[in-house]
């Protein structure tokens, strides 16, 4: 899909952001997001290869959402430094956007984040603040939950499951966009919450299989 076909259902900062970056096509998982109602307010489970675009689909949303005032959004990741990275790079291309990052071990309200557009934090960061008195949570719209298969992780799965579920609770009309490249229920999952299923095996780079034996590596064909 050309990003040309999308100019007129995008803010127009949106398009201007990705064009100035020097995007004109859209990859197969990001179509097919797209297609399954991703500018329309529903959520997905996206499972689709590393580096298929995942975060363009988390970007599209986002932005499309704050530029157009529906509400403001929360980029949920597993790790502090990918937390980090995600901030360095989102302050970089959007520069005109208040971007936050929330990963401090302190309890805290998080009220001194209230006037950020994209806060980027943990799972266990953001149920703390909200345990302590999230008071502008209310003005989020979308909230994107980064290798969401850690669900199943019996130490950070629970946290992030208590999470999602309060979540949908306080706020029954967010948008929830779960990204991962690999889920063993996809299905199950896109069930419990309440979102379309995305699913394609594109990758930049062509995947090869092998067994290594002995400073030699035969692959499958």
């Amino acid at each position: 899909m050309n990003l040309e076909s999308i100019k007129n259902i995008v803010h127009k900062n949106v398009y201007d952001h990705l064009i100035n970056r020097g995007i004109e096509i859209l990859r197969p998982s990001q179509t097919k997001s797209i297609e399954a109602g991703l500018l329309e307010g529903k959520n997905l489970l996206v499972c689709t290869p590393t580096a298929s675009g995942k975060t363009l689909i988390a970007e599209l949303v986002m932005l499309n959402s704050i530029y157009n005032y529906k509400g403001r959004a929360i980029y949920i990741v597993p790790l502090k430094a990918l937390a980090n990275e995600k901030f360095d790079e989102f302050k970089k291309c959007y520069p005109d956007l208040k971007i936050g990052i929330a990963t401090s071990d302190m309890d805290e309200s998080g009220d001194k984040f209230s006037d950020c557009d994209i806060l980027f934090c943990t799972s266990e960061k953001l149920d703390s603040m909200i345990r302590h008195g999230f008071s502008w949570l209310k003005y989020i719209a979308t909230i994107i939950i980064d290798e969401i298969h850690l669900l199943n992780d019996t130490s950070r799965g629970p946290t992030l499951e208590v999470l999602i579920t309060l979540l949908k609770i306080k706020l029954p009309g967010i948008q929830l966009i779960g990204l991962s490249a690999t889920i063993g229920n996809a299905k199950e999952l896109s069930d419990w919450l309440d979102a379309n299923l995305v699913s394609d095996n594109w990758r930049p780079v062509k995947l090869h299989k092998g067994i290594y034996l002995d400073g030699k590596v035969d692959f499958f064909d």
